[in-house]
């Protein structure tokens, strides 16, 4: 029998072409199957194995051989795969799960995709709030398909569920979001009366020494409320409160009685040393005022008729955690409203009757004792009727107030040790506080010119920290319970995500914002505060100018705190708002000292965002070692840099554009207000601009947000 052809090699049988077989060759058998098994790859490109056309068609440049001892050894056909080294073995029953990935985190290294991110809002939460969301039924197409083939169904035996339906847990989620929503609302719309609110005192008195004096006057309850009651009921006696109203067989009502009780004694004790010693404590916020005879007596007269809203100021606090424990969320973010509301009445009528302070060149020694009165008396009323406010929401609950002084073997001693930290904390921040008072007092006077004191100061202040009251802490208040669990879980890694992502989102308006306040901070003074005076107005827009890019270590010193306040540490927070209040007082002294009066408190406004500089340095490094060593500071430092580099020519432009306005207009209100909407257009454009050009992808994620939102 004729062997069969070859195809792959040109060969006859065996591939010799003599007919002879090679001695590698398996014995006779089946011609089809006799090279199954032939594994030599080198007797192929023999040449005494081919035949000349086979070997003239053979390009060995193109293809050449293997070098010998390198072809693999041959495998077996069948044999089995390698076993896994955490496969599941079907004889042993709940096994241990393999364990996790090693590294600092199993999830992004750098936060969330803004790609498959869903952006949630106000708008969405009161749009979502309302609706009940019905359950699916799973085998409700499986009813229909056997109603359809005319099969006759029969209907099981109902069992008793003990659990509740989960429409319940719909509805809590929906009250949750929804109470959220209506907390965000009243926060806005209390900062914005707030802001109202300071608009009109200054229009009504003036930036000189006058409205010093109120703001000294005003300070003082919030100042004394903060270090006596203030940080320690917010910090420790609500936390007991709320685990009293879970713990308790009447739902806490005795322990929230006691502590209401025990809060207005000492509130009623610390009001009556308070209002005698009130003309200690003017001295002891500004000798420049107690100095003044004049404004000595206004202030002390404005003191005790703003001493007393210490009592309302505890009484409405310890009532808001009360609500807020049985599910009532609303009432104590709104009734600061009606406080705002009040005072912008009482200060408005004074405008009314008196005029403002800029038609009436009222001083500390021509305001009418009736004035003083009027004023007061409104201050006083504002915070009585917000705390009054609660009343009716408290009986809405079923809470009943009672009176009760069984205080002793109910823990409420325990919990003052714990607020130690807290105290000091505040403790430190205040006697910042109370250094630049005396200062910025000092200097306004000295200078003899309008908005050059305290009150400037806090106007300026106020301007300033709104965009961090709302962009930075909107972003970390979404941020916040991901990175209490990434801390309560161990996972440094996350908490180094949320941080870095909270860090960079808040950025993309904060670093512009602080370059507008440093371009356009003259015409937004002027636009709000003409009603004082354009002098005072033109003084406070430089003093804004000088808290401008202070803002972004702010914000910044703002994040990086909410991590170690995660891992439950109040002691580092401490020590850095120490560190932060003595490089402020101190740099605040030597503005003082070494600058003219004209421009100390423009200093110290500088002097405000170099303290958060230092802090933010020596925080970011605390808590970078917490975290393993890592707290994406690279990508963090490139994504502000980025960012300065695209507000820079904006804000050069703006502010050009803004100094030849104002001084071709006359740089009254509607001058600033044409420089303020042509400088903001142009500083956002340009920025815009720049931005895109540079691909910083944290503003290209909110633009897809907002583009998102508008398509709806």
């Amino acid at each position: 029998m004729n062997a069969p052809y070859d195809g792959d090699r040109g060969q006859g049988a065996g591939g010799d072409p003599a007919g002879q077989v090679p001695p590698s060759a398996p014995p006779a058998q089946d011609p089809y199957v006799q090279d199954a098994y032939n594994q030599d790859p080198y007797w192929a490109q023999d040449l005494s194995a081919q035949d000349p056309v086979t070997e003239a068609l053979y390009d060995r440049a193109s293809h050449p051989p293997p070098p010998p001892g390198t072809y693999p050894d041959p495998q077996a056909l069948y044999q089995q795969p390698p076993a896994q080294q955490y496969a599941p073995d079907p004889r042993i029953w709940a096994q241990t799960p393999p364990p996790e990935p090693s590294g600092p985190s199993r999830r992004l290294p750098y936060g969330d995709d803004p790609r498959t991110t869903q952006y949630t809002g106000v708008d969405d939460l009161v749009s979502w709030a309302g609706d009940e969301i019905p359950e699916q039924d799973a085998f409700a197409h499986l009813y229909r398909d056997q109603q359809g083939s005319g099969q006759t169904l029969t209907e099981p035996e109902p069992v008793a569920a003990p659990a509740p339906p989960p429409a319940k847990k719909q509805g809590k989620a929906a009250g949750l979001l929804k109470s959220s929503a209506v907390m965000a609302a009243g926060t806005l719309v209390s900062r914005l009366t707030g802001f109202v609110r300071s608009l009109v005192i200054t229009a009504a008195l003036g930036a000189a020494l006058l409205g010093d004096s109120f703001t000294v006057a005003y300070t003082l309850p919030t100042m004394i409320y903060i270090l006596t009651v203030g940080g320690g009921l917010n910090s420790v006696f609500v936390p007991q409160l709320v685990r009293a109203m879970k713990n308790d067989k009447d739902g806490g009502v005795a322990y929230a009685n006691r502590l209401l009780t025990l809060v207005m004694v000492a509130l009623g004790a610390i009001v009556a040393l308070a209002v005698y010693g009130a003309p200690v404590l003017v001295r002891l916020m500004s000798d420049t005022i107690a100095g003044d005879p004049a404004a000595n007596n206004v202030a002390v007269t404005f003191a005790r008729y703003c001493l007393p809203t210490i009592f309302f100021m505890g009484v409405h606090v310890v009532m808001g955690q009360i609500l807020n424990a049985r599910g009532k969320f609303g009432a104590m973010m709104w009734t600061p409203v009606l406080n705002n509301i009040v005072m912008i009445a009482t200060f408005g009528l004074f405008i009314w009757v008196y005029g403002t302070a800029a038609d009436s060149d009222m001083t500390v020694k021509s305001i009418p004792a009736d004035g003083v009165r009027l004023l007061g008396i409104g201050t006083l009323l504002g915070l009585t009727v917000q705390a009054l406010a609660m009343i009716p929401y408290l009986r809405e609950t079923g809470f009943r107030f009672r009176p009760r002084f069984d205080w002793k073997g109910h823990g409420l001693g325990k919990t003052v040790k714990l607020a130690k930290w807290t105290v000091l904390f505040v403790l430190a921040n205040q006697a910042g506080v109370l250094v630049v008072t005396q200062l910025a007092t000092a200097a306004g006077e000295a200078s003899g010119k309008d908005g050059t004191g305290i009150l400037a100061y806090s106007n300026a202040q106020l301007i300033w920290g709104m965009p961090q009251a709302i962009i930075t802490v909107s972003v970390m208040a979404a941020l916040l319970p991901r990175i209490s669990r990434a801390a309560h879980d161990g996972d440094p890694g996350a908490v180094r995500d949320d941080i870095s992502q909270g860090l960079r989102n808040s950025a993309v308006a904060i670093v512009p914002i602080a370059f507008a306040f440093l371009s356009l901070g003259v015409p937004i003074s002027v636009l709000m505060f003409s009603s004082s005076g354009l002098e005072s107005a033109r003084s406070m827009g430089f003093i804004l100018m000088a808290f401008a890019l202070g803002l972004i270590p702010y914000s910044v010193q703002y994040v990086v705190l909410r991590g170690f306040y995660a891992y439950e540490d109040t002691r580092t927070p401490f020590y850095n708002t120490v560190i932060v209040a003595v490089v402020n007082a101190a740099a605040s002294a030597g503005c003082y000292v070494v600058l003219p009066s004209r421009w100390a408190v423009v200093g110290m406004a500088a002097s405000y965002g170099l303290a958060y500089t230092v802090g933010v340095g020596i925080a970011w490094r605390r808590l970078r070692n917490r975290l393993g060593g890592d707290l994406d500071g690279g990508r963090v430092l490139r994504t502000y840099a980025r960012l300065c580099l695209a507000s820079v020519p904006g804000a050069l432009a703006a502010g050009g554009l803004a100094y030849v306005v104002l001084n071709a207009l006359g740089g009254g209100a509607m001058a600033s207000l044409v420089a303020l909407i042509g400088g903001g257009i142009v500083l956002l454009a340009i920025f815009f601009v720049a931005a895109k050009k540079m691909r910083i992808e944290e503003l290209n994620s909110m633009v897809g947000m907002v583009r998102g939102r508008l398509g709806r």
